[in-house]
């Protein structure tokens, strides 16, 4: 990923410094590009993250950061350090040595940029020609330049995009997955939002927290993907309870993924997007519950066979009244049938238009009112009929007695 040029007459200092800080804290392999040299400017700009790794290293005992690259263009001074790796190895020594006459924050700077990066290296690169850098008609045709440039880019391409050196990015020793970066980017941007530059306890702070939220985002992934498996969209319908049985299975295979990774914070700073994960679960849970239930044949048709018993039973009625002499009470239950034909109807066109969905509920709604209490009528018989035979069992033991 490249920035946009910092230390320009258009960006201010913030501006920098954020785009310098966010390109520090998510990347893996970090190009300090430099002109001519590296100044003791330069280095200031490394304080703020060598300060953070300090603090981090107090909690994670590993280097927060893994390679920095001082590449330095227009390297003018070809014959005290050489052009390439080498010479920029040795001049960076040189330029990193700790000296008892510096102050004390120019040696901090030094000591930790070595204990804060896994690696540390620099490319001494040459100019690449006065064609290239004053002909206002230059096209990026190489013979237009330097030789020597071309013989160092050779160089520096191959070493930069070695497949040893392009390394996956790590927080706490972990591997950062793309959406976990996503996690990182938002918290370092909340930092980065006021007009002040953050303390690095904020920065550490935010690090801990988008830590945190990967390993929530990893192992929410884990039980969505593994219960997709069982009832996704092109599953047939599973029991409820078999369905409720996996779901404790997977959201606890998930709570152990999450309490495998290696978190920032501590254990008391992590426990509050453990709970964030098991309730996030829950809902996935419940969204999964709705789905499998459309997809039960005899749910879906609940309501048309209600309305449908109804009728039958309406009619029946109706035809039983008439022949009594009860023509009132027929007539009535043939409005009612006539209703309830009218109530399919209209059930049928809202599932098949998708139209006027909320009398669709309405309809859904009664249906389901008029079977629970139906079916709750015979419950509380019987319920009656155990307690008078009960009640009726004590009378004869107190007889007995």
């Amino acid at each position: 990923m490249d920035t946009q040029g910092a230390f320009d007459s258009q960006s201010t200092v913030k501006d920098c410094a954020t785009i310098f800080a966010l390109s520090t804290m998510t990347s893996s392999v970090q190009i300090y590009n430099l002109s001519q040299n590296i100044q003791e400017d330069d280095l200031q700009q490394l304080q703020l993250f060598t300060e953070y790794g300090r603090l981090a290293m107090d909690e994670i005992f590993l280097k927060p950061f893994q390679t920095l690259m001082f590449l330095v263009r227009d390297w003018s001074f070809p014959y005290e350090y050489s052009y390439g790796l080498d010479g920029g190895r040795r001049f960076l020594e040189k330029r990193l040595e700790v000296k008892s006459h510096q102050h004390e924050e120019i040696q901090n700077v030094r000591k930790h940029i070595h204990s804060c990066f896994t690696n540390v290296n620099c490319f001494l690169l040459p100019h690449p020609g006065l064609k290239v850098a004053t002909s206002p008609n230059f096209d990026g045709r190489l013979k237009d330049i330097a030789e020597e440039f071309k013989d160092q880019l050779q160089d520096l391409i191959p070493f930069v995009l070695d497949p040893s050196q392009l390394l996956e990015k790590e927080i706490n020793g972990s591997k950062v997955t793309c959406r976990g970066l996503l996690e990182y980017f938002k918290a370092y941007i909340k930092i980065y939002q006021g007009e002040d530059l953050p303390h690095p306890k904020s920065m550490l702070q935010a690090t801990a927290e988008a830590n945190n939220l990967a390993a929530v985002a990893s192992a929410k992934d884990m039980y969505y993907t593994n219960m997709e498996k069982l009832c996704g969209g092109d599953k047939p319908y599973v029991a409820p309870d078999l369905l409720a049985e996996k779901h404790r299975v997977q959201s606890s295979l998930a709570l152990q993924h999450f309490q495998r990774i290696k978190k920032m914070g501590g254990k008391e700073f992590s426990q509050r997007y453990e709970e964030e994960l098991v309730r996030e679960m829950g809902e996935l849970f419940e969204d999964f519950a709705k789905h499998n239930q459309s997809k039960n044949i005899f749910n879906t048709f609940r309501t048309p066979a209600i309305i449908f018993s109804g009728i039958v039973s309406l009619y029946l009625s109706s035809g039983v009244t008439g022949y009594i002499g009860l023509d009132v009470v027929s007539q009535l239950c043939n409005l009612v049938v006539g209703l309830l034909l009218i109530t399919l109807l209209a059930w049928g066109y809202i599932r098949y238009s998708g139209q006027y969905r909320e009398l669709g509920v309405v309809i859904d709604t009664t249906a389901e009112f008029l079977l629970g209490t139906v079916t709750s009528q015979p419950n509380n018989s019987s319920q009656t009929a155990e307690t008078s035979t009960s009640s009726g069992t004590g009378a004869n033991n107190k007889k007995s007695q």
